[in-house]
């Protein structure tokens, strides 16, 4: 077995790979950027190798730099996670001619499957049915225009390169297929130095499954089941689960034997992910295949028990696979989000900054289910604008998938995360939402169900009145703490009252505690009680309560007269009052929030790319205003409606900050 290791990446991926390299007694080498120096992964490995400035392209991407280390730190083989090199045949070759082993498939496997026109070429002479797409490459925009409306929109414009959702555009008419051309073709070359595109057909309504193969040296291949990966946004994934609640056995069977010979065909070896997409008859197409570790691997750890990473790394030390197909089983149900820093309310725009506050949920039992956190960040540390945008993958495993789903809602009202935009509340809204606990999404999932994008959870009477009696009781425990405050005058006792109003989300209830030993019997208006008890004291930020014997976690914030409460994906605004100010508070007027509708917004932290329009201008509804880029992903800022433009106040080469004002309208 290797003695050293050196993981070609950062983030969580290169956390996630040193830990079982640590379990196989294997020590671990990590690079780093100039903005990774204190990264957790530079802080875990054994020992770390500097190779230069922050932007990918000229540190994480540079094979030569990356060849420096390895030489540098003497390992004996090469993990390379996912993105950046891992998909890179030149890297591999690099490896092979230096006599280090790469832990992933040969080199001929990453050129035939990594590139998405050949792996569909191949997979066609395989008698596998593909999406009809035009194969061959696209010089211009043109091109792609008359090709889009061969092929029929609405198409899907794809670096051939890509991954990870970058350099993919969907188009719906000749406008959108000219513009996405041009941005996937500079995503691509920004994020793969490959800028070569093509185009296929976009099939509406589908599921994205996909299938995990093992290979090894010696012919053994195997599937390890599907993931289900239809909740994406930008043709990023966001949420995962292992099994799919669509696919029966006999298809499961079909799409893993169908990807174990194709992965044979080329001679495959290592883990690696053939990903289909399926309509609503269970017929399944092929989309491409993976030649590396996915970012949701852990739901089909958690599922079978089986370590990929273990399971790779024995196969690039030439060990035969220890398990066969009979031995792949499926125990219970595991599910993943992807925590990103990206705004939802500001249409999901990346975030960057400082974590003021990262307090993950503990690892382990919760429940009856069980909690796993693939991090690559700590309290104190920055996210970067020159990298992916994820925090953490939170994922919870149960016995079937309702427990499962439970183990993640109250996972995540317990992921403590403050300083920057996330994604936290969307992530737990889609966990309540009817359509994904019933199993029925497809990958429009989100497009259906926020066609205006995320602006919040509205919670119903129920919740409202759980969180109300919770806060209620919380509320009397701090003003218990403030009436025992020392050096008050004489005769001045503060008494703790027994009826209070609490307000929250436009509505309030009028309610009368009754604590005692174990907790407080809250009494509404109407004569319903609820029962609480639970474990907060004034200053925590975290409340873990019972309410009516079932489990209530909030994340909690001081407000003035009362708390600011995130829980279930829902942030309110919560105001415990005694009768009479609750009676002068509704006399109180309403705060009016400004007027921006006549002002482009910068809506992230990036930089402008181009100006599409002049002062003076019209612009019609729709129209391209500017383009933003921001980590790596270019967002073209359109008009909300019709309007001339009066002033522009920024140009090309800006770097801008969120809520800077990019135009001004008449």
């Amino acid at each position: 077995m290797f003695d050293k290791i050196l993981i070609a990446n950062r983030g969580e991926i290169a956390c996630r790979v040193i830990k079982t390299a640590r379990k196989m007694g294997i020590k671990t080498v990590a690079i780093y950027s100039d903005a990774d120096k204190h990264a957790l992964h530079v802080e875990m490995a054994d020992e770390a190798v500097h190779i230069g400035p922050p932007p990918a392209n000229q540190s994480y991407i540079v094979i030569d730099k990356v060849m420096d280390a390895i030489k540098q730190s003497g390992a004996q083989a090469v993990h390379p996670g996912y993105g950046f090199l891992s998909e890179n045949p030149k890297f591999a070759q690099a490896l092979e001619a230096a006599g280090v082993a790469f832990v992933g498939p040969p080199v001929k496997a990453i050129e035939a499957m990594g590139d998405k026109i050949t792996s569909k070429k191949i997979a066609q002479e395989a008698n596998v049915s593909t999406v009809p797409g035009y194969m061959g490459l696209i010089e211009d925009a043109d091109e792609a225009v008359k090709i889009s409306n061969e092929i029929g929109y609405p198409v899907m414009i794809k670096a051939s390169a890509g991954g990870g959702g970058k350099g993919m555009r969907i188009a719906w008419n000749d406008t959108e297929a000219r513009e996405g051309f041009q941005s996937s073709k500079n995503e691509a070359a920004s994020s793969f130095g490959d800028d070569r595109i093509f185009i296929e057909k976009f099939v509406t309504q589908p599921r994205h499954i996909e299938i995990q193969v093992l290979c090894d040296a010696h012919g053994n291949g195997i599937y390890l089941n599907e993931r289900e990966c239809s909740i994406q946004r930008r043709n990023q994934k966001v949420v995962e689960e292992a099994p799919s609640p669509f696919l029966d056995e006999a298809t499961r069977k079909a799409m893993g034997e169908q990807s174990v010979a194709l992965a044979k065909a080329v001679g495959y070896t290592s883990a690696g992910t053939v990903e289909f997409i399926v309509d609503g008859d269970r017929n399944f197409y092929f989309l491409e295949m993976n030649t590396r570790l996915q970012v949701e691997h852990p739901v089909t750890e958690l599922i079978t028990g089986v370590d990929l990473v273990e399971q790779m790394i024995r196969v690039a030390n030439g060990e035969p696979l220890s398990i066969t197909q009979d031995d792949v089983k499926i125990n219970g149900w595991a599910i993943e989000n992807r925590l990103y820093a990206e705004d939802p309310y500001r249409g999901f725009l990346p975030s960057i900054g400082r974590l003021t506050r990262y307090r993950p949920p503990a690892e382990g039992p919760l429940g009856d289910g069980i909690v796993r956190n693939d991090t690559g960040v700590f309290e104190g540390g920055e996210i970067s604008m020159y990298y992916d945008p994820m925090i953490a993958k939170l994922c919870t495993w149960g016995p079937d998938r309702a427990t499962a789903i439970e183990t993640m809602r109250n996972a995540l009202d317990s992921f403590e995360v403050e300083g920057i935009g996330h994604n936290l509340p969307f992530v737990a809204a889609v966990m309540d939402h009817p359509k994904f606990i019933s199993g029925d999404m497809t990958t429009a999932f989100i497009a259906e169900e926020y066609p205006d994008g995320f602006e919040g959870v509205t919670l119903g009477e129920g919740a409202l009145r759980n969180i109300a009696a919770a806060c209620a009781a919380m509320n009397r425990v701090a003003e218990i703490r403030r009436a025992r405050i020392s050096g008050t005058l004489d005769n001045h006792e503060r008494r703790v009252g027994e009826e209070w109003n609490v307000a929250l989300q436009g509505v309030d209830f009028d309610v009368t505690i009754a604590a005692d030993h174990d907790g407080s019997t809250v009494r509404f208006a109407d004569g319903s009680e609820i029962r609480v008890s639970g474990d907060w004291t004034p200053g925590d930020q975290l409340a873990r309560m019972t309410v009516n014997g079932t489990p209530l976690v909030m994340k909690v914030g001081k407000v003035s007269g009362g708390f600011r409460i995130r829980s279930r994906g829902a942030e309110l605004k919560v105001h415990v009052r005694t009768p009479r100010q609750a009676e002068l508070a509704r006399m109180m007027p309403e705060k009016v929030a400004p007027d921006t509708s006549k002002l482009l917004l910068c809506p992230m932290p990036g930089l402008i790319v181009k100006i599409d329009v002049e002062e003076g201008q019209e612009v019609q509804e729709g129209q391209a205003l500017c383009t933003v880029e921001a980590m790596k992903m270019e967002n073209i800022l359109r008009a909300e409606r019709k309007g001339t433009v009066s002033k522009i106040n920024a140009a090309a080469g800006d770097s801008l900050a969120v809520d800077d004002v990019i135009m001004e309208f008449e």
